[in-house]
């Protein structure tokens, strides 16, 4: 019976853990966020063509490539903010009306790395996000839509596209920011909030 009992708890423990955040390990954002700030200039001029805050974009590129322009990541995700040109830099084509997608060596050259991946931050806010009031809100959003998606984002809350916006219009940014790390289903998604978060405070 006392084995028993001891399994029971143990069971009972694992499905409460589940469901609650887990802790971020430590992560220090200095050295990958000084790197980032080199391509300041390039991250600004994307920022105001699109309207994307150039602190967000930078620190982007600080967690994605920690200012690497020549990193290439094992699915393919190229350059400064890790684009995949078959997901993000195909989206970023087709809403500028071309066809097709960028090429690798695109992707590598930092000025456009940066372009189009400013592009889908834009298009994201713009669209598929459109709607969530809050600026705080949003950026945490946005940053969470782009490294798994704004799709399995917005699934978390409702699988209408604007019921889940209307949730989220009612939560605070500190219960955006929770919700993310108790129900996203991926479990980069929270590390890569909170990453990208800690890049932008230290910019």
């Amino acid at each position: 019976m006392k084995l028993r009992g001891f399994i029971i708890l143990v069971l009972f423990l694992a499905g409460c853990s589940s469901h609650s955040p887990q802790p971020q390990a430590p992560w220090d954002p200095t050295i990958p966020t000084q790197r980032a700030l080199n391509w300041m200039p390039l991250t600004e001029l994307s920022g105001q063509q699109w309207g994307v805050s150039p602190r967000l974009i930078t620190a982007i590129i600080a967690v994605e490539s920690g200012g690497n322009p020549q990193l290439v990541s094992a699915s393919n995700a190229i350059g400064l903010m890790q684009i995949k040109g078959s997901t993000a830099g195909k989206e970023v084509y087709r809403n500028q009306g071309f066809r097709g997608q960028p090429s690798d060596s695109e992707l590598r050259e930092p000025a456009r790395n940066i372009d189009i991946g400013t592009a889908y931050l834009s298009i994201l806010e713009h669209g598929i996000l459109r709607g969530i009031n809050d600026p705080q809100v949003m950026q945490y959003a946005l940053i969470v839509s782009y490294v798994n998606g704004a799709g399995a984002l917005l699934r978390t809350f409702d699988s209408d596209r604007q019921t889940a916006i209307d949730k989220i219009n009612r939560l605070s940014p500190d219960e955006f920011y929770q919700h993310v790390a108790t129900n996203h289903p991926a479990p980069q998604a929270p590390r890569y909030l909170y990453k990208v978060t800690r890049a932008m405070n230290a910019i």
